[in-house]
């Protein structure tokens, strides 16, 4: 069973509060999950108002499904922050179905 798991590196450089951070990672999570099968939430750098680490992940039992989907995922998180996306990474993990069979 393929598991994907998105990781986005954010730098907000003109964030000067919480609320104004709380916003923009509001805006790229809402938005992510609404347009695809993914589950998403804020996984580091809580406590810094110019960085912001996002983690997004999908179960599917096709793995190409998959990497497509996260392929469109990383796309729309460029379009929606644009420059404030500094890095981001793509990894497909399987478990062992007979473990879990």
């Amino acid at each position: 069973m393929p598991i994907i798991y998105c990781r986005l590196e954010l730098h907000i450089p003109h964030c000067h509060s919480r609320k104004q951070k709380r916003n923009i990672v509001r805006k790229l999570t809402d938005r992510l999950r609404a347009r695809f099968n993914f589950s998403v939430a804020e996984i580091g750098y809580q406590e810094l108002l110019q960085r912001g680490l996002i983690g997004a992940v999908s179960v599917g039992g096709d793995q190409m499904i998959l990497e497509q989907l996260g392929r469109k995922l990383l796309v729309e998180a460029e379009r929606t922050v644009g420059g404030d996306l500094v890095r981001s990474d793509l990894e497909i993990v399987h478990l062992d179905e007979e473990f879990y069979g």
